[in-house]
């Protein structure tokens, strides 16, 4: 089969390997579609914990082509979604109820194959079957997982006024669950004006467009009556935005790490400021315990992903499509194999 092939940060090509075998327990997907996001690009850059050689893409919708023996959930035919991540169940953070940090955890696409390739083999207990979803919609569930953990951790207050740094792919599907569990008012704040008016269409609130390096605090302070706001999440792991964030963020408010920065950034916090205002930082990693709940808001249509993917390619144009994601034009690249 085809696949994209990590020998080391860097340096990837298209390579022609062997198809994997399912073993007793697992399933052969061909890969009918696979989502690019900004992981994939730390991925690429060595970060995040790879194994190499690595075949990267952890969104993945596949058909089930060959099952294991002792498979009976899934037949032959099957459309599915794939939670990537499986934890020992047995570590001191695994006994905690974080299997996110699980001393052993694989996850495919980053320390094991992914789904950037023809074919993928998965533990079956990990599909979740979606025949009934288009496959373009389905690639959304693991970055929703990732979501609905984050508000898990966020446990947004009723009514809150909630301002949102980035309308990429994330902040859009953040944007549409914070209206659902109760967020007051939600305001999401881009540079680029076609992914604001997306996000309109999809019932945010309030679209602000901002300009890259532009002194944007006092426009967005002025729209709380000063007071700043709730809580306050980015989306974007970018160092200059982050760092306004605490400025932005109400007396008793949450401020939300939600996007990923370089392992190397490096944030200035005035912990007085924190302090004396009773302020709280979260953060959010990965998903847990939320995969079921990322099918059924896209099932139920409570997250739409109409018009969220703007580019496709190939496995021979996976250099194009890394380079996709930075474009501005870009909401979401995926992968068709085939």
């Amino acid at each position: 089969m085809k696949a994209i092939v990590y020998s080391q940060p860097g340096s990837f090509g298209l390579s022609e390997i062997p198809t994997p075998t399912p073993g007793p327990l697992d399933v052969l997907l061909r890969v009918i579609v696979a989502g690019v996001c900004g992981t994939d690009l730390h991925l690429h850059d060595g970060e995040f914990g790879p194994t190499y050689p690595l075949i990267p893409g952890h969104e993945i919708v596949g058909e089930v082509v060959e099952r294991g023996e002792d498979v009976a959930s899934l037949d032959i035919g099957d459309r599915v979604t794939l939670d990537n991540t499986a934890a020992c169940g047995h570590c001191d953070e695994c006994r905690r109820a974080r299997p996110a940090f699980c001393r052993k955890l694989l996850a495919q696409g980053v320390n094991a194959p992914g789904g950037f390739a023809e074919y993928v083999v998965a533990s079956a207990d990990r599909c979740w079957v979606v025949n009934d979803l288009d496959p373009e919609v389905a690639v959304f569930a693991e970055p929703i997982a990732c979501v609905v953990h984050g508000l898990d951790v966020l446990a947004v207050t009723p009514g809150a006024d909630v301002l949102l740094f980035g309308a990429g792919p994330t902040g859009l599907l953040l944007a549409q669950l914070l209206k659902s569990t109760g967020a007051g008012r939600v305001t999401i704040a881009a540079p680029t004006e076609a992914k604001l008016e997306l996000a309109a269409e999809h019932g945010v609130d309030v679209t602000v467009r901002i300009e890259r390096g532009s002194d944007f605090v006092e426009d967005l302070r002025a729209r709380t009556g000063g007071v700043g706001y709730d809580i306050v999440v980015d989306a974007t792991g970018a160092i200059p935005v982050l760092e306004h964030a605490i400025d932005l963020t109400r007396t008793g408010g949450t401020f939300f790490v939600y996007g990923m920065t370089a392992e190397s950034a490096i944030l200035p916090i005035a912990p007085y400021e924190v302090f004396r205002r009773e302020l709280t930082i979260k953060g959010s990693f990965a998903q847990q315990f939320s995969f079921d709940r990322a099918v059924n808001a896209l099932r139920s249509g409570r997250v739409d992903t109409a018009g969220m993917i703007t580019h496709r390619f190939t496995l021979e144009e996976y250099a194009e499509a890394l380079s996709a994601v930075g474009l501005s034009d870009c909401i979401k690249a995926v992968i068709r194999p085939s």
